[in-house]
């Protein structure tokens, strides 16, 4: 009999990993739920539902779990439909996107899916500004491919076109953990009142967390995510230093633009919150900050000042920078370590 370590998860080598780290790097997941991403309808999820794809990490395994339906999963299972002759040739679920977006890459995660992954999948997508329908025109951005079980599959996407959702498509049945939707947002700044001031960092707005010294405990990109923290894994939190510090974690502003307002809150951080941070920005061509690039050209925004636990603290008398000035990148210091829940950049963009 095969013994399989049922709590054992699969993980990503040589060029899968690197495409992983490039997506993550480089682009956002535009269906996270974090980011107002939705699961509107599918065929059919009776084991398990279609609201698992789009949530935070890989989906766990519990072996004891059971429901009446069956197999308690973390992920989206349909019933076997046994093909055409059952009347469903292939399942789908169809997901708006948090953030309208072109899409350059995805990760169709079968992880703790061992004998009920599908065969293959296909993504398709269509821009719609209501739910999509039977009328609706579907394009496809991934054609059916194979996927592996209990795996991470992914998938480099060439497209240029801005989408509102998807339809993950799969062959002929089965189960899928989870699926990221990495990209780039496409914003409309007509939706703006002239001189308003606008979250520059924010991640629907366009802003992206580049790189971080650390993230132990929390993503990087959580830091420009909307709303309030829900819990303190819903920030950017790094293991203790046993040095001075700082970490720190470079963000990308959404356009180039000015920083007038400055939020940074604690919220849920009450023994473990930074003592002190700095922000600093520059205007740069480049999101290669890699290996100390580019430090000498940090400047500061805000010095080196106090932060108190489970707060949000604002920041406008103590900024160094005139109205006048603007930067395309910012880098916050937290010193020694710690967790922030989010960062808020308020200030126009350039002309």
């Amino acid at each position: 009999m095969l013994d399989i370590d049922t709590q054992q998860q699969n993980q990503l080598t040589g060029e899968a990993l690197e495409l992983e780290r490039k997506f993550k790097s480089q682009y956002v997941d535009l269906a996270n739920e974090g980011v107002g991403g939705e699961t509107l309808k599918c065929s059919d999820d009776f084991f398990a539902e279609m609201e698992n794809l789009i949530k935070p990490g890989r989906g766990i395994f519990i072996d004891d779990k059971f429901t009446e339906r069956g197999k308690w999963m973390d992920g989206w299972e349909s019933r076997r439909s046994y093909g055409r002759d059952n009347g469903r040739e292939f399942d789908w679920c169809v997901i708006k996107l948090g953030i309208k977006g072109v899409i350059h890459g995805l990760d169709i995660d079968t992880n703790y899916f061992r004998g009920n992954a599908p065969e293959s999948v296909s993504v398709e997508a269509c821009v719609s500004e209501v739910e999509p329908s039977a009328k609706t025109v579907w394009h496809t951005v991934l054609t059916q491919t194979a996927v592996e079980a209990h795996s991470q599959n992914i998938f480099e996407i060439s497209n240029d076109t801005a989408w509102t959702h998807i339809r993950l498509n799969m062959f002929p049945d089965g189960g899928v953990a989870r699926i990221r939707v990495y990209g780039e947002a496409d914003v409309n700044w007509e939706h703006f009142v002239p001189g308003e001031l606008i979250d520059l960092a924010y991640i629907k707005n366009g802003g992206k967390a580049l790189l971080a010294s650390d993230m132990f405990f929390s993503d990087k990109n959580n830091l420009i995510r909307p709303g309030r923290g829900v819990n303190m894994g819903d920030g950017w939190e790094t293991k203790r230093r046993r040095d001075p510090g700082p970490d720190w974690l470079i963000a990308k502003l959404a356009t180039q633009g000015s920083i007038e307002k400055v939020v940074i809150d604690t919220c849920h951080f009450k023994g473990n919150f930074p003592d002190t941070f700095s922000l600093e920005g520059m205007i740069s061509s480049s999101d290669d900050f890699t290996n100390g690039q580019q430090d000498a050209n940090w400047q500061p925004i805000i010095g080196r000042t106090k932060l108190a636990a489970h707060r949000e603290h604002l920041f406008i008398n103590e900024l160094l920078v005139k109205s006048e000035q603007t930067f395309t990148h910012v880098r916050i210091n937290i010193f020694p370590d710690g967790g922030i829940s989010r960062m808020r950049l308020f200030g126009k963009r350039k002309d």
